[in-house]
């Protein structure tokens, strides 16, 4: 049998755009080597030869990608959703966060974190780590085990942070990031590193310039957080009183798009200025609705970044978002945008389930490359859903069923099988 090549047989969905779906009802998804070749109605010539599994009725969608979550914040999911960003991270992130510097507590919390995210619908994701560089290779040999595709960063952080987790200085810092890059360079195969001051409020000037120019040296893509939180941003220009806006500041020291792969999470307060720096620099924005509610930040814009032609993708940034599902993730997703247009600008319809599934899928794939898609050339990530348990008295089209699963999967769903860069990876209906 040739490696990771198989056809698929099903219900399939794809996004061809971000608000048109392609829909095959009893298609073939061709997968060679890993890569898809294609949907079709009847299995060409060329490749009956290839195994075929037959998953009846089920749906068949691509992989979904979490563009946002912090990896050692999965212990304390669900814990101060009554407080703002910056009291939520005194009271609960950094004392958590400190506790890594022990590996064994690292190494138990990262194995359920890694495990879950294994037996959830998502196939690839960027995560961040802590400052410890031990404890993050901790994380990544636990997401390598996964088979999952990730990023995952160590964080960097030399001020305004608790003591025990201030890395000294900027030269002091970028030597950790050094540190750790030696010691997990070549070692693995689906996990990636990636560059990751915490926040601009954390990180000094000398510390942002340090990582700049590893950047360049390196290649190395980079991650953070932008435009979150009211009083984030003052502080922000408090700290940085040059900057013409919050995105100025990663920019000013080569972190923010251009020949820096780069993903900022949240923007929910963008100005015009940096929402333009952003398109035109190729910046992602990890979309994180449930996150946004839970801490109080804000609706983000996202009618007008898609305007716009911005780069998007979902994240569920655990554990400011209080659970991994991307499917709940979708959803949320569509109803804040139905309070930015009711409250806020009602020139802004809300977005449709087509856009949301397209985020979750191609759009945050492509952050990975040709990811996210059925087309041929992308790489084959897939999952199986099973509706069955969702009670149904009359029929569903596709698309019907489709939009029922974004929001009674954590219900009634089931994932039956999943797919990322066409290998199967273990879950349990």
């Amino acid at each position: 049998m040739e490696k990771n090549s198989f056809v698929l047989r099903g219900n399939i969905c794809y996004s061809e755009t971000k608000d048109r779906l392609s829909i095959t009802d009893q298609g073939y998804l061709v997968c060679e080597h890993g890569i898809s070749r294609g949907v079709f109605r009847e299995l060409p010539e060329a490749f009956r030869h290839l195994p075929v599994t037959d998953y009846g009725e089920q749906l068949i969608i691509p992989g979904l990608v979490d563009l946002h979550l912090h990896g050692p914040q999965y212990t304390f999911r669900g814990l101060g959703m009554d407080l703002e960003l910056l009291d939520w991270l005194d009271t609960y992130t950094f004392p958590e966060e400190s506790r890594y510097e022990d590996l064994e507590y690292a190494r138990k919390a990262y194995q359920s974190f890694a495990r879950d995210l294994q037996e959830s619908a998502t196939t690839r994701a960027v995560v961040f780590g802590t400052v410890h560089g031990e404890a993050t290779e901790i994380l990544m040999d636990a997401l390598e085990g996964s088979g999952l595709q990730t990023y995952v960063g160590k964080v960097s952080m030399d001020q305004n942070c608790a003591d025990d987790l201030r890395e000294g200085n900027g030269k002091a810092a970028l030597e950790a990031v050094r540190k750790w890059l030696h010691r997990v360079e070549g070692k693995y195969e689906h996990t990636k590193p990636i560059l990751t001051p915490r926040f601009a409020p954390t990180c000094s000037e000398a510390l942002l310039e340090e990582l700049g120019h590893l950047q360049q040296e390196t290649g190395l893509p980079v991650q953070s957080h932008l435009s979150e939180n009211l009083s984030e941003i003052r502080w922000v220009k408090e700290l940085f009183p040059w900057s013409s806006c919050y995105g100025d500041v990663y920019d000013h020291f080569g972190l923010f798009g251009g020949e820096a792969k780069t993903v900022m999470a949240h923007c929910v307060h963008s100005t015009e200025e940096e929402a333009e720096r952003m398109r035109a620099k190729g910046v992602f924005i990890a979309h994180c609705p449930q996150s946004n509610m839970n801490l109080s930040s804000g609706i983000a814009p996202i009618r007008g970044y898609l305007e716009k032609g911005l780069s998007l993708g979902l994240g569920t940034d655990v554990a400011g978002g209080a659970n991994l599902s991307m499917f709940r993730c979708m959803a949320d997703a569509v109803n804040v945008s139905k309070l930015y247009w009711r409250l806020v600008d009602q020139t802004k319809h809300p977005l449709t389930m087509e856009e949301v599934f397209y985020l979750a899928t191609r759009g945050g794939g492509s952050f990975f490359g040709k990811v996210g898609c059925f087309e041929d050339g992308f790489e084959l990530d897939a999952l199986v859903l099973n509706d069955d348990a969702m009670t149904q008295v009359g029929s569903f089209c596709t698309r019907e069923r489709l939009e029922r699963y974004l929001y009674l999967a954590e219900e009634k769903g089931r994932l039956d099988a999943k797919y990322v860069a066409g290998n199967q990876i273990a879950v349990h209906p």
